[in-house]
């Protein structure tokens, strides 16, 4: 059994926990943190926050509200997962699958099949959760999604991020979320089918991997894109060398989405000395239910 348990909030007291649990996560800006009465208030209008306890402290929450997607044939509803964190000791847990997972169940109990969210397209463990993990797939790239930020994660960075779609009826989503799994892939998979990345890395003096200068053409149905695996410890250590990552990534994901390719997995490599993180990019989206 896990050490924590997860349930709806809603009362004042539960939601200043929240406050406080953001402050913990995004340290360095108050401006960032969603206030309790705004969380209230978006509970009583069909909105979503759940919290996971262990014993009485909270340690992550994911919160969410009703929004609306403008489709061909007008606007349509959806959930907007807006914000999600858990604390330091618990993050390599599964606390986060979990977190997801309880919100899966009630959108689906709100009779809504859509979920979105951003993330920064940057972080590892975030692609590996929202991607590999539970079968959400990405096909659009927004810039300076948040404008200028000034927690202590995203200062001085623009804030790119990938939108996340997260079709909750599908089989896709379904098997992920399952009691058995789809096995996580490696990049031994992709080698045994001759595909190849898109760009090879070379490494600093200081091991850190440069981005190439320019996007190489992308062909065929299948796609492989590098990314720094540690891409935190690397802004910290290189922040020039992080913002080319920045830039670089922008252009590639920009250019694959334009040219009609969509995420649809994530492998994070770890058979090497280092660990290495790849988007994997499929070509149309009819290809999306022969992926499991």
């Amino acid at each position: 059994m896990p050490p924590w348990t997860i349930r709806l909030l809603e009362s004042p007291e539960d939601m200043t926990a929240a406050e406080a649990l953001q402050r913990a996560v995004w340290p360095g800006s108050e401006t960032d943190v969603v206030p309790a009465h705004m969380l209230i208030t978006a509970v009583h209008n069909g909105g979503l926050v759940l919290g996971a306890f262990v014993e009485q402290e909270m340690v992550g929450f994911v919160f969410g509200f009703p929004g609306l997607e403008s489709t061909p044939d007008g606007p349509r509803a959806k959930h907007c997962s807006h914000m999600m964190g858990v604390t330091s000791g618990y993050r390599d847990d599964g606390l986060g699958f979990a977190l997801k997972r309880a919100q899966w169940q009630m959108v689906r109990h709100q009779g809504l099949d859509h979920i979105t969210w951003t993330y920064d397209p940057l972080l590892s463990r975030n692609a590996y959760l929202n991607i590999a993990k539970l079968g959400a797939v990405c096909s659009h790239y927004r810039r300076s999604e948040y404008g200028e930020m000034r927690d202590g994660l995203n200062a001085g960075l623009p804030s790119d991020r990938f939108q996340m779609d997260w079709w909750v009826h599908t089989q896709r989503v379904k098997q992920r979320l399952s009691k058995r799994p789809r096995r996580p892939l490696s990049l031994n998979s992709f080698s045994q089918a001759d595909l190849q990345p898109l760009y090879t890395l070379h490494s600093q003096a200081d091991g850190w991997p440069r981005p190439p200068e320019h996007v190489s053409p992308l062909n065929g149905r299948l796609a492989l894109a590098e990314i720094p695996a540690e891409y935190q410890k690397l802004r910290e250590l290189d922040f020039p060398l992080a913002r080319d990552w920045r830039f670089f990534s922008r252009e590639v994901f920009e250019t694959a989405f334009a040219a009609g390719y969509i995420v649809t997995d994530f492998v994070f490599d770890r058979s090497g000395e280092q660990p290495r993180s790849f988007y994997v990019l499929t070509h149309g989206q009819s290809t999306l239910d022969a992926i499991g």
